[in-house]
């Protein structure tokens, strides 16, 4: 196969970016995308010039790392596919292949493909887990887990904040993100305790990072590479309003009195 690329090149987070088109001939059909940028870098390197940055980890689709836009598709045009897992045999043979970073303002861009996402791991700290004191692990079985909610949880939990959520709104809401970061845990008996006050921690932190509001458009499962539903947003609008009503601090010389 022979591909026209047109990559988006940014020196560093302070810089200027812009379009770069690349040749890329002789690529196998059999590749995965990665494997596809590793050959043009690896061409880019033997002509002395600067290799195209991008996030990658296990290439297996599971530590959300590889966040490309391909032809203005987050991870690319195969639904439930991350950008690692998609191969070269989705396209054809003198294909033009548009490739940016997530275009999300809490995600700036660090250099080329690469955005710095650590905005999702400051919204995790908010509250995205459950306090229980260290030692040794209790029996699997102490606490008893309805089978229907543990399936749900663990749907949930496939989540691999990878972006693709924010990056595909177009309000760059990271309300799916979110939903599913409290769901997983509010599903589950050990989740109760904090589930209130995490929801609240977590949208709390959510919007001091800037992403936009949810408006239901859909895009975001649509985009998630793991298909995470959008039920578990209505997961999280009920416990939002169940909490900001029933954990709301009282107010200084509230009471009966």
């Amino acid at each position: 196969m022979r591909l026209t690329l047109k990559v988006w090149r940014q020196k560093d987070a302070n810089s200027a970016g812009k379009f770069v088109t690349y040749d890329a001939p002789g690529i196998s059909p059999d590749m995965s995308f990665l494997e596809m940028l590793d050959i043009v870098n690896q061409r880019l390197i033997e002509k002395g010039e600067d290799p195209i940055a991008f996030d990658h980890d296990c290439r297996e689709g599971i530590c959300g790392m590889c966040g490309i836009v391909v032809n203005g598709n987050p991870h690319g045009p195969r639904r439930g596919t991350t950008s690692c897992q998609l191969h070269m045999r989705t396209f054809k043979d003198g294909d033009h292949i548009t490739l940016e970073p997530w275009r999300v303002t809490p995600f700036p861009v660090l250099k080329d493909l690469i955005v710095d996402r650590s905005s999702f791991d400051r919204i995790i700290a908010a509250g995205g887990y459950i306090s229980v004191a260290t030692g040794s692990a209790p029996d699997g079985n102490a606490i008893l887990v309805p089978k229907d909610c543990s399936e749900r949880s663990m749907d949930a939990a496939a989540c691999i904040g990878c972006g693709a959520c924010a990056a595909a709104c177009p309000n760059a809401s990271a309300m799916l993100f979110v939903a599913a970061k409290v769901s997983h845990l509010a599903l589950l008996p050990q989740g109760q305790p904090e589930r209130y006050d995490r929801v609240l921690s977590m949208v709390a932190q959510r919007d001091a990072e800037g992403f936009g509001t949810c408006t239901n458009h859909g895009e975001c499962s649509r985009a998630c590479p793991k298909e995470i539903r959008q039920e578990f947003i209505a997961q999280l609008n009920r416990d939002f309003l169940w909490g900001s009503v029933f954990s709301r601090p009282k107010l200084a010389g509230s009471g009966s009195g």
